[in-house]
């Protein structure tokens, strides 16, 4: 019995293939059996090895290789070990033998006897968490804007004019062949998801290294070190870095020409975005190595669209576009609610957010997030079934008291309004004029600013054809300038209807345009001022002629014959002349 003991703890176990040997045999032993195993399966890590496992039941030593045979032996559990040794815990399986496994048993078949994936509970626990995802999605601390995000073109909704099928644009995306972008669009249109979607899928292909950084908080020195890191990668690995800062706009000019050589050289590829105008908000230099891309405000199909893709991943009923599918309230754990909300709900969403995505799905995240935790919320029915929670379209306009104005005092939409309201007062469109006028207004504009716009309005397109107009709209200004908002906004509506009614006359604003053009396109030195036109205030001056020959007016009864323009001038009508005349 001790000699049955001593030949047992003498011999030593072969990782690969489980047969006992002496200590003097084992390692000649090991270097032929590891030979023989790599040529069988391949190296460790490649998929030849790990696919393989459909006719491994058949070979005569199936009890001790089987499993050798799809994942290199050191990788698994020594299931050839005498009883008195424990086997290792499944828990403390490499992830490696993980993935062959699960690979091993898929591509086997249902008909196969492969072995049992152990990657099968988290397929479970993922479906169970498919009707439990409105719930868990909107508990987490993070806007349900940003957990949505789409990773792919195919979720990207409402910019078709720009990255639809057969677009330039989508075609260089696909391809990876990304030039350096501005993405210019309002806030909530997609700029940062579009970037989002370049960024995974750069990482997906392992094509280019992706870089994010914020205007609003970035600095230079951080700039320069990204930018550092890129031509490393660049000279080391070949590999490009795309370089994406969100609101591009807040880098003064100083700091956007940082980028400048380095976009020139394509040591990265910048992708800027923005909600301001890039030709004033962006350098021309930088402006010129980049494409401009105008993303614009969504539509109200695409936001229905984004709010359909929201309400099916959080696993939402949606009431009024079918029948409603009562076997939802089985499916539920335990008593966790079933979650519905009115198709009206989600159009008062599509309509109420004004083309902002963000708001749209915050929006929606706010109204079930307050449903959810009401306390009907946590009570179950009479019949044990888990509580009904409908979001309606008055929990909606609760949560949207009006809807959201795009405006910016100091932005693109600032001057489009006020063009707007020019251009609608100068076409006689009373309407037009006070809606523009109530966009601004209700917006935040300052009402000074657009009470003096009214003022020049009252000379430049009225002018004489109703001199009052120009009383009225200076007597506008004084009003707003006592009272102020809101009560002003009446005066000034009234201003806008006077001068939206009034005849219009561009008279005395084109005939000063002539003037001006006269004077930039006059080639020489100016025409000097007549001598009987000057003054002569000093004994030198009337001794040179100054105001010689001048009629006063006064002094005559009958019109007065003298030349007031330069000679040059004498004879041009600036009221139909032209710069071509000249």
């Amino acid at each position: 019995m001790a000699e049955l003991m001593s030949t047992v703890s003498d011999s030593v176990q072969c990782p690969v293939c489980f047969k006992d040997f002496t200590p003097e045999a084992i390692n000649g032993h090991l270097d032929a059996c590891l030979l023989s195993s790599a040529a069988e399966s391949g190296p460790p890590g490649k998929k030849a090895r790990i696919s393989e496992p459909a006719d491994v039941s058949s070979s005569p030593m199936a009890g001790t290789q089987s499993s050798s045979s799809a994942v290199f032996a050191l990788f698994q559990a020594n299931k050839g070990k005498p009883d008195g040794q424990p086997e290792r815990s499944a828990s403390k399986a490499s992830p490696v033998r993980a993935l062959g496994t699960k690979r091993a048993a898929t591509e086997a078949g249902p008909g196969s006897a492969g072995t049992e994936s152990p990657c099968a509970s988290n397929g479970e626990s993922a479906q169970s968490s498919g009707s439990a995802s409105a719930r868990t999605l909107l508990s987490l601390n993070k806007p349900l804007a940003d957990v949505l995000r789409p990773n792919t073109l195919e979720d990207y909704f409402g910019q078709n004019k720009v990255i639809g099928q057969q677009t330039l644009i989508r075609s260089l995306l696909e391809t990876q062949e990304i030039p350096s972008l501005i993405l210019w669009g309002p806030p909530g249109c997609g700029k940062t998801t579009l970037a989002h979607i370049i960024a995974s899928t750069s990482k997906i292909k392992g094509s280019a290294r992706f870089v994010t950084l914020s205007a609003t908080s970035a600095s230079t020195n951080e700039v320069r070190e990204v930018i550092k890191q890129a031509r490393n990668e660049l000279r080391l690995c070949k590999r490009k870095t795309i370089l994406f800062i969100d609101e591009i706009h807040r880098f003064n000019k100083s700091q956007q020409d940082t980028f400048l050589p380095h976009v020139e050289c394509g040591a990265v590829t910048l992708i800027g975005a923005t909600t301001e105008n890039p030709s004033f908000q962006v350098n021309a230099a930088l402006l010129s190595r980049c494409r401009v891309l105008v993303l614009e405000k969504l539509s109200v199909e695409a936001m229905g669209l984004i709010l359909n893709r929201a309400v099916a991943a959080l696993g939402i009923q949606v009431r009024g576009e079918g029948p409603t599918n009562s076997s939802n309230r089985n499916q539920t754990n335990g008593n966790e609610p079933n979650i519905s909300i009115e198709q009206k709900a989600l159009d008062t969403i599509a309509y109420l957010c004004d083309g902002d995505a963000r708001t749209g799905l915050n929006s929606l995240q706010l109204a079930v997030q307050a449903q959810m935790k009401s306390p009907r919320s946590n009570r179950s029915t009479a019949d044990g079934l888990p509580p009904q929670v409908v979001v309606t379209e008055e929990h909606i306009k609760e949560g949207l008291q009006r809807s959201h104005i795009l405006y910016d005092k100091a932005g693109e939409e600032h001057y489009n309004c006020i063009s707007a309201l020019h251009k609608s007062m100068r076409g006689s469109h009373e309407n037009a004029s006070l809606y523009w006028l109530g966009r601004m207004l209700e917006g935040g504009e300052d009402p000074l600013y657009v009470a003096r716009r009214l003022v020049r309005f009252a000379s430049e397109d009225v002018g004489l054809a109703d001199p009052a107009a120009l009383t009225q709209a200076v007597s506008a200004f004084q009003a707003c300038h006592f009272i102020g908002m809101p009560e002003c906004e009446v005066i000034l509506a009234q201003c806008a209807i006077y001068l939206a009614r009034a005849p219009k006359s561009v008279e005395i604003y084109k005939a000063y345009s002539n003037v001006k053009a006269c004077l930039r396109n006059h080639k020489g030195p100016l025409p000097p001022v007549p001598l009987h036109l000057r003054n002569a205030p000093t004994r030198l001056m009337k001794q040179l002629d100054y105001g010689k020959g001048y009629k006063y007016n006064p002094a005559f009864h009958n019109p007065v014959e003298q030349e007031y323009l330069p000679e040059e001038l004498r004879d041009v009508d600036f009221f139909t002349w032209t710069p071509s005349d000249s």
